[in-house]
């Protein structure tokens, strides 16, 4: 009897202590993988619309490269991927980083270095750096390939556009508006495609060609981000004021990143569409822009001052003060040029809805334009301070969306 009872107890110990085993491990198992892996959180991006998305892991950092296609908003998107890496991506005890794409070009990087103590801390948005410096993991990063590619995906994007003028005692305005949808694609990193129609929805006063269906926006254009943080966009092609040719800017933040110099150059001529007939000059126009930035995180206020060359010659000087906001943003401007009497004016630009969206695989995606503008020139000026612009999407709210201050205070309020 003594043994048959020594031999239950012995028995009944050993599978004590294999259930013991087998809960423990299957308890740390999940733990386990998503220590392990940034699968998971590369997968549930995808799933959520974003492009571009992969991950590196080195004994240092854990790195993830995405691009915000998902939502219209940089701020809103680059906060829920944030949301999800912190749920189930990130590293223990291990700093990770989130390389913010555009167009495939490196913008901005968002840092995360856990606190190690006694206690597993739980990472917030708060607790993360934004910055235009990469790290030295991006170069094993970017040779990773991302998994839902922006490549060959088509955007049919239509840009609202309305313009006022106030010259005609008898009337208040005359008013062109028009609806120009534009195709856009990328073939290449950095590189895009553009070829945009005009469709005037309602012309009072702007004469008989702005009436007339004609193209707009016709260009290519191709952004390089060098070392040092120094951002290079080259476009050539039909610009909008009438003018086709070829423009380069370059970009550049400080250390001290409240700071940033800006330069541009452009070299264009005139044409005119009356209807799809085309007419075109052959004198060109040197144009070109130097300019220093401040930007005031408290208010989210960017100054600027530039010296600029205009269309018909006159150099001059111009002032900018924006305030942004997550849904608009809203400037004022002065300017004073030889031989011009000084001008100013507001602008402001407004985000239009829908401020989610989502691809369906290769199959052209309809929206509208990211915002919609105006510009007032307070001094009624028709002659002097004209420039152009080289792409519909060039504005002064998309030209901050990037802006690692923006992004940081769009982490913070949600």
């Amino acid at each position: 009897m003594r043994y048959k009872r020594f031999d239950t107890t012995t028995r009944l110990t050993i599978k004590l202590l294999m259930y013991s085993l087998a809960f423990f491990s299957f308890c740390l198992f999940p733990l386990k993988g998503l220590a392990q892996t940034g699968d998971d959180a590369v997968n549930a991006l995808v799933e959520m619309g974003f492009e571009n998305v992969g991950w590196t892991e080195d004994g240092k950092e854990r790195v993830y490269v995405l691009q915000n296609s998902a939502y219209r908003l940089n701020g809103v998107g680059i906060g829920k991927a944030v949301d999800v890496i912190q749920k189930m991506g990130l590293p223990p005890k291990k700093p990770c980083r989130i390389v913010v794409l555009d167009n495939n070009v490196p913008q901005i990087s968002l840092y995360y270095q856990p606190i190690i103590g006694d206690s597993v801390p739980e990472a917030e948005r708060r607790d993360w750096n934004v910055s235009y410096e990469l790290g030295d993991s991006w170069k094993e990063a970017r040779k990773v390939k991302g998994k839902n590619s922006s490549l060959f995906k088509v955007d049919v994007v239509v840009y609202p556009e309305l313009s006022l003028k106030n010259l005609v005692i008898t009337q208040v305005y005359q008013v062109l508006f028009n609806l120009s949808p534009a195709i856009e694609v990328s073939f290449w990193k950095g590189m895009k495609v553009t070829g945009q129609i005009v469709i005037p929805v309602y012309n009072d006063g702007y004469g008989r060609r702005a009436g007339r269906v004609h193209p707009g926006f016709i260009t290519a254009q191709q952004t390089v981000r060098l070392p040092y943080n120094i951002w290079v966009t080259g476009t050539v092609g039909m610009f909008n004021s009438s003018r086709y040719g070829g423009d380069l800017k370059v970009f550049y933040p400080f250390k001290d990143e409240h700071f940033s110099v800006e330069g541009r150059i452009g070299v264009t001529a005139t044409y005119q569409w009356d209807g799809f007939e085309l007419t075109y000059g052959t004198k060109t126009r040197v144009t070109w822009t130097v300019g220093a930035n401040y930007y005031w995180p408290y208010y989210n206020m960017q100054f600027s001052l530039k010296g600029e060359q205009y269309l018909l010659g006159e150099k001059g000087v111009r002032f900018d003060m924006i305030r942004h906001f997550r849904y608009c943003s809203i400037g004022f401007y002065a300017m004073k040029a030889q031989g011009a009497s000084a001008n100013g004016g507001f602008r402001f630009q407004i985000a239009l809805p829908p401020y989610r969206y989502k691809r369906k695989g290769y199959i052209p995606r309809v929206t509208p334009s990211k915002n919609m503008g105006l510009a007032y020139n307070a001094g009624n000026e028709q002659y002097y301070y004209k420039g152009f612009r080289a792409n519909p999407s060039d504005n002064i709210m998309q030209n901050n969306s990037f802006n690692p201050y923006f992004i940081k205070s769009e982490l913070l309020n949600y």
